[in-house]
């Protein structure tokens, strides 16, 4: 069997197929036998092993949930048999270092180890940090073998190790919620960029990748929506000095492409920060050098300092990339429209002026400040602005200078449980389910009096009123009034757009929050008559405290950020 094939594996359930390949001598017949606890066999296949490669492949029939199962491949005398199989739904949860970081680390870590034990059909599989400039056809190392959580050898095995918290915890909420076997795949590197775990196709779909004879080189790009490139045509980020892994493609060809063959239920993915740097200057921590190599502690940069504004199409095109090489390589048995759930961006520091954070998070969604949406179907957000932790102890930003300014929060249960919402929404169908934040869809601008009403798609829930966290962006004229729309596919248009292609005269300024209703927002100009050219929400990098964003929907999700 191929190297993520063992023991205490899930496998693909109904309707799709799971896919079971490996290696032989080519030319060869592999008979792939699948049989219950009691030796009755199930289903029997037969496959050729293909030369040069020396690979086979099966597609195994569609099974029920359920198990255990035996697993046995046979060419000529030699046999190889796989024990304790479950069928379920299998979830892939790749990104950097807050998808890395273990259960060990996150909140509560006593407790959530100590419940572990509840859940032996939630199984656990972890790929090794690997990086290739070819694409390999099967994993080069293998962090954890498919296992039974237990909390002290997997689930508490170490910092940034394994296993992801937030992949365990969406998973044993997926169960709780299911009711069935579930296996899960961590696939992350920390400080790693998205243009690592993106192929070549899906580069040179952005324009980012050019051929110069001898390598493929990421070329300077910028990917801007239309309407948004005066709006950033200010925006500036003092971090200049990318590193770390992330040159293009190679955790794609390692990390990703070896997988392409598995039948897979969705996607997690977490991934943007920027990295920790090591206390001090200091040295590396010897965890983290088994875990990463040299490359890894305080030298990478990922997209929230670099290619930011790229990111609007690199992420929809890594998306839409990977779903097609994973339906193509499981010979159609994973979906065209595989769900994708990520997580956007938590803070960093306080009281920066760089928006960088700002600007990523709304490329996240595509430009279009919520998701699903025409660019991104099929996928769900967890946001996580209102979740940051200066007090974590893990990757400060300053170790050595107060404030503690920590890229990892620890609050991973509340990122995992608004990842279930969208999960059971997309995924599973639960039409019924609210799993996203309230999103503007309307705005008014009453011009004699100085007020922008903005009304919203859900109830509004005020937990703060503040004055900062709405801004408008303001020109030298004014209409009498306008009225502006939201986009079909869920955007939000902006009141009024500059279309002008050079430096704006135009500022942003704070619109406070006047009255909150049931759903709509009135906001203060601030005395300002001048034309309102456009309406932002929590653009900062640290934009509100824990759990205490302005606006929240009746059952606690944070509205999105939105410009």
């Amino acid at each position: 069997f191929a190297s993520y094939y063992g023991d205490h594996m899930v496998l693909q359930k109904e309707p799709a197929g799971a896919v079971v390949w490996g290696h032989g001598e080519p030319g060869a017949v592999v008979t792939v036998t699948l049989s219950g606890t009691s030796g009755l066999i199930v289903m029997e296949k037969t496959a050729q092993v293909k030369g040069p490669s020396g690979t086979w492949t099966t597609v195994l029939d569609q099974m029920d949930q359920g198990g255990p199962y035996a697993l046995t491949a046979k060419q000529g005398l030699e046999n190889t048999t796989l024990r304790d199989i479950y069928f379920g739904d299998v979830w892939l949860c790749s990104g950097q270092s807050n998808m890395a970081m273990t259960v060990l680390q996150v909140a509560n870590a006593s407790q959530e180890l100590a419940a572990a034990a509840r859940y032996p059909y939630v199984r656990i599989f972890a790929v090794a940090p690997a990086r290739s400039d070819v694409e390999l056809e099967d994993l080069e190392r293998i962090s954890l073998p498919w296992s039974i959580p237990t909390a002290a050898e997997n689930l508490g095995h170490g910092n940034f190790t394994y296993f992801s918290a937030v992949c365990w915890l969406l998973g044993r909420s997926l169960y709780e919620a299911l009711g069935y076997p579930i296996g899960l795949v961590e696939v992350a590197w920390g400080g790693t960029p998205i243009e690592a775990w993106s192929s070549r196709r899906a580069l040179q779909a952005c324009g980012l990748l050019e051929d110069t004879g001898r390598a493929w080189l990421l070329k300077p790009a910028f990917c801007f929506a239309p309407h948004l490139s005066l709006a950033l045509s200010s925006s500036t980020s003092p971090h200049q000095h990318p590193s770390g892994p992330q040159t293009p493609s190679v955790l794609w060809n390692a990390m990703i492409h070896p997988l392409l063959n598995m039948t897979l239920r969705g996607v997690a993915w977490y991934q943007g920060e920027p990295p920790f740097l090591s206390p001090q200057g200091g040295a590396t921590p010897a965890a983290h050098q088994a875990l990463t190599g040299p490359s890894f502690w305080g030298t990478g940069e990922a997209n929230a300092f670099l290619h930011t504004d790229q990111y609007n199409c690199t992420f929809p095109a890594l998306i839409a990339d990977w779903r097609q090489a994973f339906h193509t390589g499981s010979a159609g048995q994973t979906e065209p429209l595989l769900p994708f759930g990520f997580v956007q961006l938590s803070t960093y520091r306080r009281q920066s002026a760089d928006d960088s954070f700002a600007r990523l998070r709304w490329h996240q969604t595509a430009d279009l400040g919520v998701v699903p949406n025409a660019r991104m179907p099929s996928t769900f957000m967890a946001v996580a602005m209102d979740l940051g932790d200066e007090h974590s102890p893990y990757g400060r930003y300053q170790p050595h200078l107060p404030p503690l300014l920590s890229i990892h929060p620890r609050d991973k249960q509340n990122v995992a449980h608004r990842l279930l919402l969208g999960a059971r929404a997309v995924a599973y169908g639960d039409k019924d389910l609210v799993f996203q934040g309230p999103y503007p869809t309307r705005a008014i601008l009453e011009v004699t009096r100085g007020l922008l009403n903005v009304t919203y798609s859900q109830e509004l829930i005020c937990r703060r009123r503040d004055a900062q966290a709405f801004e408008v962006r303001v020109g030298k004229s004014s209409p009498e009034g306008w009225e502006g729309e939201g986009h079909a596919d869920g955007g939000f248009s902006p009141p009024q757009v500059c279309c002008s292609t050079e430096a704006s005269p135009c500022q942003w300024l704070p619109a406070p929050m006047v009255v909150v209703g049931s759903h709509t927002v009135t906001l203060a100009l601030s005395g300002c008559r001048t034309l309102v050219l456009g309406l932002r929400y929590a653009w900062a990098e640290w934009p509100c405290e824990y759990q205490a964003c302005p606006l929240y929907n009746p059952q606690g999700l944070p509205a999105p950020p939105f410009l």
